[in-house]
């Protein structure tokens, strides 16, 4: 299970990732993390910097180094890690590599109320999440080639990932969607029927009424 951290947003982890390199400034810090992407890897919400880097700073993760004036411009605090700051990124990093947390995501509960829509219609709209899915892909694919030599690879396993991701999601959808065409997907016949008529067919009437005969509430 997952720790409880003092500073749990994935911006502070981004934060200490770019400070562990070198002391530096809010503005460094925002340029180092949009250079390397984390806006994408860590959903980083580029309003919640200051505040991230206050919390860090007020928790012992970072300090105050200095600070620097560019011209006319209003004064710049630098902040360099601390050895608690190092722990904590080498601990949070170690978490999150091998400690896999369910994520709740959209397409999930999207899926587990789909029967609410006509399985022709469940068709569509899986074609339509595949096309945009294999037009990722392969952007992705071009961006990643496009960096080959360029970037160490040891930079880009995040990348790896979420090619990897996609393209396995894209292959289940793919299924899906073939199975629910083809008719071999089971029940369907009893799911277009149901839109059809309005009526639940008894076989899938059934086992949706007994569904609170879970595994988990037979453990409860």
């Amino acid at each position: 299970m997952a720790r409880k951290r003092k500073v749990a947003n994935l911006m502070g982890l981004a934060v200490l990732s770019a400070v562990v390199v070198k002391p530096m400034h809010r503005y460094e810090i925002a340029a180092q993390l949009r250079a390397w992407g984390k806006d994408n890897d860590m959903g980083v919400k580029w309003g919640s910097l200051y505040t991230v880097v206050d919390n860090l700073a007020k928790h012992g993760f970072l300090e105050i180094a200095g600070s620097e004036r560019d011209g006319a411009r209003p004064e710049r605090t630098i902040y360099r890690i601390t050895d608690a700051g190092r722990a904590e990124l080498t601990d949070w990093t170690r978490e999150l590599i091998a400690d896999p947390e369910p994520e709740k995501r959209r397409f999930m509960a999207g899926l587990s109320v789909a029967s609410v829509l006509p399985p022709d219609e469940v068709v569509e709209l899986l074609t339509q999440r595949i096309t945009k899915l294999d037009r990722t892909i392969a952007e992705n694919r071009t961006q990643l080639a496009a960096l080959d030599g360029t970037v160490p690879r040891l930079f880009l396993i995040e990348e790896d990932y979420e090619l990897a991701m996609l393209a396995a999601e894209s292959e289940w959808a793919r299924a899906l969607r073939d199975s629910l065409a083809d008719g071999s997907f089971p029940d369907v016949e009893g799911w277009r029927a149901w839109h059809r008529d309005g009526v639940m067919p008894a076989d899938i009437a059934e086992p949706a009424e007994g569904g609170a005969d879970t595994p988990q509430s037979q453990h409860d």
